[in-house]
């Protein structure tokens, strides 16, 4: 057993904070490593179709499989919450940000944060969180949202919607979709320009992102994608090949589907599913689809960018080929996943 894994056992769940506190320090102390001093205690580098992972991503999930961090999958529900919210923080670091307010939006919980030095005008983005459509919440990704907004100079408004199974589909993009609308019509109260605001999420809120901006049409200014789910039929190549090893598992997304998407439901249904949505000539927001190389998510975002492209809308697209999925909640901790979120603020700044 690992010393983590011995402490986790001893100390009293009142006091769990403190254990995520030292899994955290310890992966910030493995992860900021020299890479040369990483690579020699994970050996041989990872590859898979002409990429090579990260090696602070490596020792990453190496250091997730000693210290006993459970798949969430493979939990009850309400204590896989649990799990993956810690897991999402544990490299989330302290982000810095000018203000951070509670309030609801749309009648969901909400929080906005505010960059330093940030106008009574500024542009504005509403950032749904991944999760599968059954986990995160406003603070499993409150890490990222404060980087993104710090370094961009784009507020962020992010949104609690309601998950499955308590709430199946269309519940997510229900919420989603009224949020940005209620966004739209509250931007003085925000703060916001009403002409500058876009929409983004990671996973699962790339999906309800998407599914944002065909619904919302010419009120959306930009969509952020990063590493979207967009559709949940096809086996892709990705699915299949990185199915197991990279933190996103076959078993969680097998979970995920069947808790969203309960017996009966087209899962081609276009409000899920916008791989097989009909893509208007004109009137879609601009869009940067962001993929990871080991995520097996990534054949069918990258298949969603094209097919946008295909469309006429304005299409950039990123693969970060030596990250996997998740790479966004690693903004405290790892290198290369840090530099890649920074970039993400960069396109924000450049096009909201």
């Amino acid at each position: 057993m690992s010393i983590l894994a011995r402490a986790s056992s001893v100390i009293d769940p009142l006091t769990a904070p403190v254990v995520t506190r030292i899994k955290g320090l310890a992966f910030e102390g493995a992860l900021n490593l020299p890479a040369a001093a990483q690579r020699r205690l994970v050996g041989k580098p990872v590859t898979y179709d002409g990429q090579t992972l990260a090696v602070d991503t490596q020792i990453m999930l190496a250091l997730m499989k000693v210290s006993g961090e459970p798949d969430p999958s493979t939990l009850p529900i309400p204590k896989g919450r649990v799990a993956l919210s810690r897991q999402s923080q544990l490299g989330g670091g302290r982000q810095e940000i000018g203000s951070v307010r509670e309030l609801w939006a749309a009648g969901l919980k909400a929080r906005l944060y505010v960059p330093e030095g940030a106008s009574g005008n500024a542009p504005l983005l509403v950032f749904l969180h991944g999760g599968g459509f059954i986990f995160g919440d406003l603070d499993s990704h409150d890490a990222p949202c404060r980087l993104l907004a710090s370094e961009s100079g784009v507020k962020v408004l992010s949104i609690d919607y309601r998950l499955a199974p308590e709430a199946p589909f269309p519940a997510a993009y229900d919420d989603s979709v009224a949020a940005f609308r209620w966004a739209v019509e509250h931007a003085a109260e925000l703060g916001a320009d009403p002409a500058r605001i876009g929409v983004g999420g990671d996973s699962a809120g790339g999906n309800l992102a998407a599914g944002v901006a065909l619904a919302v049409g010419e009120d959306c200014a930009f969509q952020l994608l990063i590493y979207p789910v967009t559709q949940s039929e096809a086996a892709t190549k990705s699915r299949e090949d990185l199915r197991e090893g990279f933190y996103l598992t076959a078993d969680f997304i097998a979970a995920a589907t069947d808790n969203y998407l309960p017996a009966g439901i087209d899962r081609r249904d276009p409000r899920h599913a916008p791989l097989y949505a009909e893509i208007p000539a004109t009137g879609i927001a601009p869009a940067y689809v962001a993929t990871a190389g080991f995520d097996p998510l990534r054949d069918e975002g990258e298949a969603y960018a094209a097919k946008l492209e295909e469309a006429g809308v304005k299409v950039a697209h990123k693969r970060f080929a030596d990250q996997i999925h998740g790479f966004l909640n690693v903004v405290g901790a790892g290198r290369t996943s840090r530099a890649a979120v920074l970039e993400l603020a960069q396109v924000l700044r450049d096009n909201l």
